[in-house]
């Protein structure tokens, strides 16, 4: 993978530049340097959660799954990454696996009634 502009910087401004390539919905690009980041700090949940995102958002679905799943087991209690999990199963076809990341999401957030 050839290294271009956007991968370069302090981490503070790969993250920048990340964010701003999501919001203008280039999810590649943001997941070409947030993959980066991840790697040189595989503690951090921020990163990795928005690069779930921006696999999710590019249908990147394995990938989204997989870093997910990493985000809940570093910290189980994020509850955007239980929603995104959630909706990632059922997106890839498999509402059962789904359904219990769903029902924990909406009680985390306060929605105890059954959907």
């Amino acid at each position: 993978m050839d290294e271009t502009y956007y991968e370069f910087g302090t981490p503070a401004e790969r993250w920048d530049r990340a964010q701003m390539f999501f919001e203008a919905k280039e999810y590649l690009t943001a997941a070409r340097i947030l993959g980066g980041l991840v790697q040189e700090a595989p503690e951090q949940v921020a990163p990795r959660l928005l690069l779930a995102r921006a696999y999710y958002h590019s249908a990147r679905l394995a990938k989204a799954e997989t870093e997910l799943r990493e985000v809940l087991k570093r910290n189980p209690v994020e509850d955007y990454a239980l929603l995104m999990l959630g909706r990632t199963l059922e997106r890839q076809g498999r509402p059962a696996e789904a359904a219990p990341h769903l029902r924990m999401a909406r009680a985390m957030a306060g929605d105890f009634e059954e959907a």
